[in-house]
Formats: structure tokens, C-alpha cells, sequence
């Protein structure tokens, strides 16, 4: 598997992959085993892409793009109102006796990792990908995860070694707030 940033042509399997594990399109099937819930317009997705070179993706051997993992500064997200809503609680949760904010933070996620190389490995290689990708720019990367989404949070707690730092509510749904050290 092949981690690299996206360029815009990637833009097209980026959005099949996303409307293929997102709550409002996926399979009932398919719930199960995770979904996500961030929606970006093709001008937001250019900007983190050229602009933020904020999309990490997993490619097999073949090119084709079986992951994706979002990630950027709270200046790009305050357009998502989720993640307003995380820059406001934020400061309440402290993270290895550090106050967060938006300087010492980004935003990771979502991440989309395609059924067919769940289990082997391609979540963890995405994860470390993005992380290295923004470790001079912040020291504590967080990110959200849906109370429902219990395949994320084994995910992000297990694989990744993330830490619950936090629980906020938005839009009746219930979040965990998770962090991690950038190194």
C-alpha cells in the first residue's frame, strides 16, 4: 500500500468513497462496520487538498485509492459547524496536563478506510501518514467520533493509541473527543 497526499485528480474516488461509508448513503449492511459524517463541497475538498495538503490517501497496487484520511487547521474546519462547536469545548479538556486551543491543535478526520483491506493494516498506515504529515505545525492532533461508532473508537483507541479526553454533544448526537501527541 502506497500513503500519499491527494492531488486533485484523486478528487473523484475521494467522493465515491465517502458517499460509498457516509450515514446518509451507507448500506444498512454496512453500518456496522463504521461510517462517517463530514460532507465537503468539491471547493472545500480543492482547498485542503491544494491548498492545506490535508488528504492522505492509501493506494494499492493498482493506483486505486482504498482510504482516505482528512486533516487540517481549525481556520479551514470553523466553516464545518462541528468543529466550531469542538473549538468552543476544547479548551475544557486537557489533554497530558496541557491546555488545548486552537494553536496546539488540528482537526484529523474523517477517515475512510474501504471493507476490502479493513484488518490489514491500511488503517494504521493512514493514521501514521497524516499524523507525520502535520507534526511541525501542532503537537496534538484531535479529532471526534460518534457515540454510535463504536468500530471508530476501538479503531482510534486500539489501533491508533488515541486518548478520550472528553464528551460533547451537537445536533443530538454525543461525541467522544479524542487526542494524541503529533511525536
Amino acid at each position: 500500500m502506497e500513503y500519499t497526499l491527494a492531488t486533485m485528480n484523486d478528487l473523484p474516488a475521494i467522493k465515491a468513497l465517502l458517499a460509498r461509508y457516509h450515514k446518509d448513503t451507507i448500506s444498512q449492511e454496512d453500518i456496522a462496520g463504521g461510517f462517517v459524517t463530514t460532507k465537503l463541497s468539491d471547493q472545500q475538498f480543492e482547498d485542503l487538498i491544494v491548498n492545506r495538503k490535508g488528504v492522505t490517501l492509501a493506494k494499492d497496487e493498482n493506483g486505486t485509492v482504498k482510504a482516505f484520511a482528512l486533516a487540517a487547521g481549525w481556520d479551514y474546519w470553523m466553516q464545518v459547524p462541528i468543529m466550531k462547536r469542538m473549538t468552543e469545548v476544547l479548551p475544557d479538556m486537557p489533554f497530558e496536563g496541557t491546555a488545548l486551543d486552537e494553536t496546539n491543535t488540528y482537526q484529523y478526520g474523517p477517515v475512510c478506510v474501504d471493507v476490502s483491506v479493513r484488518g490489514t493494516g491500511v488503517f494504521e498506515g493512514i493514521f501514521k501518514a497524516s499524523l507525520k504529515q502535520f507534526e511541525d505545525q501542532y503537537p496534538v492532533m484531535v479529532t471526534f467520533i460518534n457515540q454510535i461508532n463504536g468500530r471508530s473508537y476501538a479503531a482510534h483507541t486500539k489501533k491508533a493509541h488515541m486518548t478520550e479526553i472528553g464528551t460533547f454533544d451537537f445536533n443530538n448526537n454525543h461525541y467522544w473527543m479524542m487526542a494524541i501527541k503529533t511525536r
